[in-house]
């Protein structure tokens, strides 16, 4: 394919003893930038909070990695358990698989807990506020951490000939797709997507409670990845035709969007 854009032919460099993964440093920035985010939005909104989204990032930011991590772990079990799987891979984050359902879960319940702490010592807006605030920035962070998934050259979709599609090296194809050189770089369309939900977001903010902003959060990346999920060819639990994590997307949705129903009749 002439117009393919490839796959990078290295995932990591070595500095003296260590090696850097780049998979890792999408996720570094990606948890920077949000929370840069979450802390210019909520201090704009409410007096006082200085250094609140820092304090609870220190809770929320491994609890997420870890939901995420085990969230992944969980769906993807033959790969870290039994004859063909070794538990050591449990481990190595770096070769990818963070689940985002996992992550906002366990980092949401880590967030709201040390929100709660916090709001002992000093007095603090609702925690629906705080999560408004956090909204942009994790979609932010999203689009970013994706592509860890480039430098890794994993998650992409159906064979593709477009000006748009990812030359993938055969080594890293599936069985069944040897043949196909060119395929649907999904983890582009999936950044793109958070990236401008996100804009959309921050463009509601003044209109919208905080809690309407997650609620919408939800059901906007949730929609978003019901059909990128459709796309990809990585081997997943499916049934019906539709894969598992489409399932879990598409009842997120349904939450969301009764959540924001619900919030806005009790706005009007």
């Amino acid at each position: 394919m002439k117009y393919a854009f490839p796959t990078p032919t290295t995932s990591a460099v070595e500095i003296g003893p260590l090696t850097v993964h780049f998979y890792a440093l999408c996720i570094i920035a990606a948890i920077a930038v949000a929370i840069w985010v979450a802390d210019k939005r909520f201090t704009s909104a409410h007096s006082g909070v200085e250094g609140v989204v820092g304090d609870i990032a220190v809770i929320a930011v491994p609890s997420g990695v870890i939901g995420g991590r085990l969230y992944h772990v969980l769906t993807s079990p033959e790969n870290y358990f039994g004859s063909n799987g070794s538990i050591s891979n449990v481990f190595k984050i770096w070769e990818g698989g963070l689940g985002i359902w996992g992550a906002i879960a366990l980092g949401a319940g880590g967030a709201y807990l040390a929100y709660r702490k916090r709001a002992q010592q000093i007095q603090l807006p609702p925690f629906s506020e705080f999560a408004g605030a956090l909204a942009p920035g994790l979609l932010l962070a999203q689009a970013i951490g994706r592509w860890g998934n480039w430098f890794n050259g994993e998650l992409f979709g159906r064979p593709l000939t477009a000006p748009w599609a990812l030359e993938i090296p055969q080594y890293l194809r599936p069985d069944g797709f040897r043949e196909f050189s060119t395929f649907h770089p999904t983890f582009l369309y999936e950044s793109i997507w958070c990236a401008v939900l996100a804009i959309v977001l921050i463009c509601l903010t003044p209109r919208l409670s905080g809690s309407s902003i997650f609620a919408l959060y939800f059901c906007g990346y949730s929609l978003g990845r019901f059909f990128i999920e459709g796309l990809r060819i990585d081997e997943a639990h499916a049934l019906g035709g539709l894969r598992l994590n489409q399932y879990v997307a598409a009842l997120i949705f349904a939450a969301g969007l009764v959540a924001f129903s619900r919030i806005m009749r009790r706005t009007r």
